[in-house]
């Protein structure tokens, strides 16, 4: 086969799982980007069942996560009374074959950018180059690279894939009319403190009312003393006319900006204010996502990941989901090649309803129960049955997991996305 058949776009989570997935399947390629050093950024992840099963098939199994993570038990909503209004194990204990994992995603990154070097060479991912355009041309696409040291090269591939995330400039390129991109009227600040982990130990808590709460999970395993790193992100949503724009991606800011609004988050087995102030950094991000585009894919070139459908972290599934984009576009190049009838296969499979998964995170996604109880009770209750029944609440739950692919009935009887030994025929 000729050399890099295929250019990746950007070496994060789905750029790196993309790359792991066609050294599995035959097929050469070259991760292009854009930072001169991968660091271990960013604070807690989510990655559920069906994209740890994917990344099992790839031979990154429970004890390289339990590395970087730690497997969740349960996820659970509270009232800002305090009070329970879903709880549900999740992972093995909820009967799945495959554990749910909350994990530190720049450790769960560097992770895989370690094996990407060990599997595809030293040379597999290109530090300091950023796919600035691309031009199609006959017998495939050459991408506009611009280096870090000031210089221009255009490199030729079969296909180039864009995993080059929300302010993606293979997105702009492919369509240059796209709205803006969309703020719901949410900042997020985030962190990590050392703390006891609450409830099951291991347990992903959503806490307080639709427009004012917070999040909270452990990210590690409990030392000898019982404490963990545990992950919080607490998020208000602020009027229209608020200026979102002064908030930048992981901004560093003092706790001073904001942590007198969730001073009266104290309870018998939280005190938020106290957990707060342990954290070693704390960062501000506006929650953002785009409009659903009609189509991923021009010609040679698609789109994967945040360049595709970038989401509100309210499913927790936006990392999942790029796994899952580079299976499912590793298993159509097996049974099609490495052809634009591929890409166009991937578009038609998975754009349209994870388009929809995204509007449905945008709408709050599973953390919906909070407006429901916020528009029937006010968000006070002494019983939540009275105000939406059990089989409401389950109801609810299970169409978005449905929805997001991980619906636990379908996921253990799911056949492997790509078959043991399955390659791509020259």
């Amino acid at each position: 086969m000729a050399q890099n058949e295929v250019l990746v776009a950007g070496g994060g989570i789905g750029g790196l799982v993309l790359a792991l997935t066609l050294h599995q399947i035959g097929v050469p390629c070259a991760v292009l980007e854009s930072v001169r050093e991968l660091k271990p950024l960013g604070v807690g992840i989510n990655l559920q069942p069906n994209a740890v099963r994917e990344l099992e098939d790839l031979g990154i199994g429970e004890a390289e996560l339990d590395a970087v993570g730690i497997p969740a038990r349960e996820w659970a909503l509270v009232g800002l009374n305090g009070k329970d209004i879903y709880a549900e194990p999740r992972g093995k204990l909820a009967g799945y074959r495959w554990h749910q994992y909350a994990v530190h995603r720049g450790h769960f990154h560097m992770l895989l950018y370690r094996t990407v070097l060990e599997r595809l060479g030293p040379d597999a991912v290109r530090l300091g180059c950023r796919v600035s355009g691309y031009r199609k041309d006959t017998d495939g696409v050459t991408a506009l690279v611009e280096r870090a040291d000031g210089g221009r090269e255009e490199l030729s591939a079969k296909l180039l894939i864009g995993a080059d995330g929300i302010h993606s400039a293979i997105r702009a390129q492919m369509h240059p009319d796209q709205p803006p991109i969309h703020w719901g009227g949410t900042i997020m600040w985030r962190g990590t403190a050392r703390g006891v982990p609450i409830r099951s130990g291991s347990s992903f808590v959503g806490l307080g009312t639709s427009r004012h709460r917070v999040v909270l999970y452990p990210i590690s395993h409990p030392d000898a003393d019982g404490m963990a790193d545990i992950n919080w992100i607490a998020e208000q949503t602020f009027d229209a006319d608020h200026d979102w724009s002064k908030s930048g991606w992981f901004r560093p800011v003092g706790l001073s900006e904001f942590a007198h609004e969730f001073e009266g988050f104290v309870y018998d087995w939280l005190d938020l204010p106290a957990l707060l102030a342990g954290s070693d950094a704390v960062y501000e991000n506006p929650m953002i996502d785009r409009d659903p585009l009609p189509t991923w894919v021009d010609g040679s070139v698609a789109l994967l990941g945040d360049a595709a459908h970038p989401m509100y972290p309210t499913g927790s599934n936006g990392a999942s989901q790029a796994i899952i984009d580079a299976r499912v576009l590793g298993r159509i190049m097996t049974e099609r090649g490495v052809n634009a009838e591929a890409l166009a296969a991937f578009d038609a499979e998975l754009c349209g309803p994870i388009g929809a998964v995204a509007m449905r995170n945008r709408g709050a996604g599973p953390f919906g129960l909070l407006n429901m109880v916020d528009e029937r009770c006010g968000g006070q209750f002494d019983d939540i049955d009275a105000v939406i029944p059990a089989e409401e609440r389950a109801a609810f739950m299970l169409a978005y997991q449905k929805a997001a692919g991980f619906a636990k009935e379908q996921l253990n009887a799911a056949p492997p996305t790509i078959p043991a030994g399955a390659r791509v025929l020259a």
